[in-house]
């Protein structure tokens, strides 16, 4: 039924105006670069010309001035040809420029009647050859993307180096784009491979997949906010085509189109509002507009535009200059040899009446969400959206006030900043010095606590609760983060891509391991005995040579750190002392996730992309155990309390229950795919529905077959919710990545902490307790701290527990010594309860309360038969009256 999708811009329609609606007076240059030869800013439109060799940029006003024409002026810009140039989504007359020069310039351009600027305020020098892209961040003031032949940079423009320089491409880098946020970058290559990175994690591609079969030109764009991109290149028998990605899955394109099989580079231009895709290739007299979709068809076309010469470039027009009573929702400008040319695309609506709310839903602004220095310590905020109402929409001038920007040298000097408001705003680009700092960025979904356990009883949640037993004394449990002289703060370079499956940190009683976004897959290991500001150098680190897929301390030994890396190897750290691993333990693939055995000391299982369950000897520095049966990535895995089964949760949306000691897994069951953890007989799963609602399933191991034996959702979040379960007082608590439970003597018991974590946040570690509130504090609540396993001792050995054997964890007391438990409290005496008044009144009938009411007045006057005073008074008698 896709085929009948209802669009309010299915009609959009291209119109052209008359000549002397045109820029005219200019003469177009036809030089081969990444960029598009033509920007557009709200107020100015700023072209390549053929001028002084290329490096001399053409400049004119976008509405005409008030005799109906256009002045168009010119500035000499580099020593070279200008490659490409941007206009800053803040400051409609901030203009960055790069050369075959190998610089970048900044420039506060003006009016085009006005006198230009004879040198740039900022510039550049990269110092990587021929610059072939500059893009502004579209969120961030001040920060810039820059392309080179083989690599990509990120600059702030306050600053003398890049503030990070990305893996050089093994070809000519040919497209470049920010995600809508400025959280992500992406490229194209010729050596047709799509890549994204993550500028503040680290400087090699956490994507990177094979895109069209032709090494032609290919460019690049992200669409919305979403992680849809969209390419356009040629397919292998030399076809346009333009292609739609998941960037979290570039294995294969969700949607393809045929673009023609003309000769020139496709030029793409997206509005994210609308949805409408305008596509034109260099020397094309077409212009062609799609309507992209979430879902399937997930291109529509609109419109097939003819033009009278063909093209040059092509540019799009800000959504704040576009002309809303005549329902314009998109105006591309056309760059040909001689002319600028607008095309307009309108909705046949009723114009110049009622301002059409649901064609203009609110655009970005043009006020920056944070500066340069913010987004590089790992801010993601989002630009602020502005009404196209013209009764609404930001007025020029209205709130920002132009300031002299502060000139800078090439190899010195440092400006100011303002973030403008208005539509013709001006601000200078550079950001408040500082000291430059490590990359650090908060993950995709905050780490820390839930926003709550479970969500309100229903009949599932009830099936839950009861099998996982009593929760009544805790449903009043809270989380508190400690004092602040207990956190490890100035945290940085803290590494934020690794796998979903893995924790992102590991601890012990003892100390924490945190992966460093540094050179060599760096360790951080910190003592939780010596909290703080961590140093700004010389961190106590692991060198572990390759990045961390996974890590986790031996329950057993305090100074064993099991680490696994991305070159498939798990290598045994020995802290403090550091130094080689001790042995090479080899999948054929890259690892998940790593688990110590419950009771045998020295065992470990991991889980590898070669689909494989491996169970390794420490000791002995060997593997013992292989498991197969898994169909696609292994989302996680956790042994049973008793260690003799090993659960799985499988994207295939299977959970699989083996017994290792045996061959064949147990039957496998369907689930959600997510987190697993084990509680006796029972496993609980966390995953997502159809509807990407959060789920908890509770499966029985004995039978796995019969599906979930119940079920609940919590809330929507795109983080997985990784459960920690107590089975002391059997409550389960729900958090994002970043969290790691320590053992229970590390609670304080006569506070009545029945937990303590570590959070791990993108720049502190800190320690939150979960407290039960009780009055009777200087008793031990026996009812809530019944003795408890000692799980971070061994039971037995590796080698026994491969033979067969069974053990369990001793039992230990959490009382202290000098307190009584408050079943053994004295009792005090019970107080006497009295019934509101309401409560007897309510058993009588209302004729009782009548005549109860009415004999109360009459006590209150006295008897009515009583004689009055003035008649107990004695008289006269008769005769005396005659007297």
């Amino acid at each position: 039924m896709n085929r009948f999708r209802i669009s309010k811009f299915k009609n959009t329609t291209p119109k052209i105006p008359k000549k002397d609606g045109w820029i005219s007076d200019i003469r177009a240059g036809s030089f081969t670069s990444v960029g598009n030869h033509i920007k557009s800013s709200c107020r100015l439109v700023a072209f390549n010309t053929e001028q002084a060799g290329g490096g001399i940029l053409g400049l004119a006003s976008l509405e005409p001035g008030s005799h109906g024409e256009w002045t168009v002026s010119h500035i000499p810009c580099h020593g070279d040809q200008v490659t490409d140039f941007d206009f800053s989504p803040f400051d409609d007359s901030l203009l960055a420029t790069c050369s075959a020069d190998e610089t970048v310039k900044l420039w506060h351009v003006q009016a085009p009647e006005e006198e230009q600027p004879s040198s740039a305020e900022v510039t550049l020098t990269p110092g990587e050859g021929r610059l072939e892209t500059v893009l502004f961040n579209p969120a961030s003031s001040g920060l810039l993307a820059l392309g080179s032949s083989h690599r990509a940079q990120v600059w702030d423009s306050s600053r003398d180096a890049p503030l990070a320089a990305l893996e050089q491409h093994p070809d000519q880098l040919q497209g470049l784009t920010w995600k809508q946020d400025g959280s992500l970058l992406a490229t194209t290559c010729k050596d047709k491979k799509l890549r994204v990175f993550d500028p503040r994690a680290q400087l090699t591609p956490v994507q990177s997949a094979v895109g069209h079969q032709n090494h032609k030109d290919s460019r690049i764009l992200w669409i919305k906010d979403s992680d849809h991109i969209l390419t356009t290149a040629f397919n292998q028998v030399r076809e346009r085509e333009g292609r739609l990605w998941d960037s979290r899955k570039l294995s294969s394109s969700l949607a393809s189109v045929s673009l023609g099989n003309a000769s020139g580079t496709l030029i793409p231009l997206f509005d994210p509002d609308s949805g409408l895709l305008v596509v034109s290739g260099k020397g094309d007299s077409v212009i062609d507009c799609f309507e992209l979709n979430d879902s399937e068809p997930y291109f529509s076309q609109v419109s097939h535009c003819l033009t009278e010469a063909p093209s040059r470039g092509v540019a799009m027009v800000p959504k704040l200059a576009l002309d809303v009573s005549s329902c314009e929702v998109l105006r591309v400008l056309q760059l040909t040899d001689s002319f600028i040319v607008p095309v307009s695309y309108q909705v046949p609506r009723k114009a110049g009446q009622d301002f059409h709310a649901d064609l203009y839903p609110d655009t970005l602004g043009q006020t920056a969400a944070m500066s340069a220095e913010e987004w590089w310590q790992g801010e993601n905020r989002q630009v602020q959206r502005v009404s196209l109402h013209p009764d609404k929409r930001p007025k020029p001038g209205a709130t920002a006030t132009k300031k002299e920007p502060a000139k800078r040298e090439p190899s010195s000097g440092r400006g100011k900043e303002e973030a403008p408001a208005g539509c013709s705003s001006s601000s200078s680009p550079m950001t408040t010095p500082s000291s430059s700092a490590a990359p650090s960025r908060s993950p995709s979904s905050t780490s820390g606590l839930s926003s709550g356990f479970l969500p309100s009883p229903s009949q599932s949640t009830k099936a839950i609760q009861s099998m996982l037993g009593p929760s009544s004394k805790f449903r009043h449990i809270q989380g508190h983060v400690l004092h602040r002289d207990t956190h490890f703060t100035n945290l940085r370079g803290l590494n934020l891509t690794t796998p979903g499956e893995s924790d992102g940190f590991c601890a012990n009683s003892e100390r924490v391991a945190v992966p460093l976004a540094i050179a060599g897959g760096q360790i951080g290991v910190f003592e939780l005995s010596q909290p703080g500001k961590l140093p700004d150098t010389a961190l106590p680190t692991i060198q572990n040579s390759v990045n961390v897929a996974d890590l986790c301390w031996d329950p057993f030994d305090t100074h064993r750190l099991a680490v696994a890396g991305e070159d498939a190897k798990i290598r045994v750290w020995q802290v403090p002392k550091g130094g080689l691993p001790k042995g090479g333990l080899c999948h054929t693939e890259k690892i998940y996730s790593l688990r110590f055995h419950p009771l045998a000391a020295g065992l470990l299982a991991s889980s590898s992309y070669d689909l494989s369950l491996r169970l390794w000897d420490l000791e002995a520095g060997e593997e013992v155990k292989q498991l197969r049966g898994h169909q696609d990535q292994i989302f996680g895995m956790a042994w049973s309390p008793d260690g003799q089964l090993l659960a799985t949760v499988c994207k295939d949306g299977k959970v699989r229950v083996y017994d290792p000691r045996k061959r064949a897994p147990a039957p496998r069951a369907t689930g959600g795919p997510g987190r697993v953890g084990v509680r006796g007989q029972y496993l609980l799963v966390s995953g997502f529905d159809s509807r990407s609602e959060r789920q908890l399933y509770l499966y029985s191991s004995q039978s796995l077959s019969s599906g979930p034996v119940a079920t609940t959702s919590t809330d929507v979040s795109p983080s997985t919710l990784i459960p920690f379960y107590d089975p002391d007082t059997s409550v389960l608590i729900l958090t994002g990545k970043g969290m790691s439970f320590l053992p229970k003597t590390e609670c304080n018991v006569p506070d009545v902490e029945i937990a303590r974590a570590l959070r791990l946040t993108k720049t502190t570690i800190e320690p939150v307790a979960f407290r039960v509130p009780r009055v009777k504090k200087e008793f031990f609540q026996d009812d809530l701290f019944p003795d408890t396993e000692v799980w971070w001792e061994a039971a037995m050995t590796a080698s026994a527990w491969l033979s067969g054997s069974n053990g369990q964890h001793r039992k230990l007391k959490l009382r202290p010594k000098d307190m009584a438990p408050v079943s053994e409290a004295p009792k005090e005496a019970p107080v006497r309860k009295y019934m509101p008044s309401s409560y007897y009144l309510e058993e009588k009938t209302d004729e009782q309360k009548k005549e109860e009411l009415l004999s109360a007045m009459v006590a209150k006057l006295g008897n009515r038969e009583d004689p009055l005073p003035q008649e107990l008074f004695e008289g006269v008698d008769e005769d005396e009256w005659d007297d």
